[in-house]
């Protein structure tokens, strides 16, 4: 059977005080600012967590890698769709080579994201492989 908590404590703290208090409970997984300071007082195992900010520049990469890929997909589909709307017309065949350019265009783009998603997925293996050491 769970027991309800029916004590309490009563502390004060200066501002500066508290706010490294609470800079420490933004830290933590916890919801509430009781079950972290808890935690603390009864020196149960606290979970700090934290933010590599040496990824942020992968990241903003992947953003971008990301946006490219939408741009290629639209201007792609746009091609697919002009090209069945048009068949069996004078500009069908002129249409396919067009899909033909914009493919052999996006050849070279797509191996270019598809390696450096690789590089990157291979700098977290290698990163994650040296913090389990």
């Amino acid at each position: 059977m769970m027991e309800n908590r029916t004590r309490r404590i009563t502390l004060r703290f200066k501002p500066d005080e508290y706010e490294i208090i609470e800079k420490r409970f933004r830290k933590t997984r916890f919801r509430k600012m009781s079950e972290y300071n808890r935690n603390v007082l009864l020196q149960k195992p606290v979970t700090i967590t934290y933010r590599d900010r040496s990824m942020d520049e992968v990241l903003e990469e992947l953003i971008l890698l990301r946006k490219e890929l939408n741009y290629i997909g639209n201007n792609f589909n746009q091609a697919v769709y002009k090209l069945n709307s048009v068949m069996g017309m004078p500009d069908a065949e002129l249409w396919q080579e067009m899909l033909v350019v914009l493919r052999d265009q996006l050849e070279p783009s797509m191996k270019q994201i598809k390696d450096k998603l690789n590089n990157y997925s291979e700098l977290w293996s290698q990163k994650l492989s040296a913090e389990k050491i």
